[in-house]
């Protein structure tokens, strides 16, 4: 994995997770404004917005640079608009970053031919 494909999924996986946290919030905010006289549905909606445009933006970048299958790139999409799938977007996207690390190292040392 070259640098450029490393930073795009590391871009990716840094606004998952305010992402996911954006969402979660907006859902309560939704809640709330329902429920009582509190309203911070237009100051959570934008940045919520904001950060899931980041998100697509990064999945777009990310999904060009690493080369991802469809199914792949799907299944990070979906975890952009499920309500909690920004963390498990996060964590699957560091472990696969960590396996590339083992991956190059083994290949620095020649260990394997992967």
């Amino acid at each position: 994995m070259d640098i450029k494909t490393a930073a795009a999924l590391r871009r990716l996986r840094l606004v998952s997770g305010p992402e996911a946290i954006s969402f979660l919030v907006l859902l309560v905010c939704s809640v709330l404004k329902r429920t009582t006289d509190f309203n911070a549905v237009p100051v959570m909606g934008a940045v919520h917005g904001f950060l899931f445009v980041l998100y697509v933006l990064f999945w777009a970048d990310a999904w060009n640079r690493a080369k991802w299958s469809p199914g792949t790139a799907a299944f990070y999409f979906l975890m952009s608009v499920l309500p909690a799938g920004g963390f498990f977007a996060e964590r699957r996207l560091k472990r696969e970053a960590e396996d590339a690390v083992i991956a190059s190292r083994a290949r620095k040392e020649g260990v394997v031919n992967a």
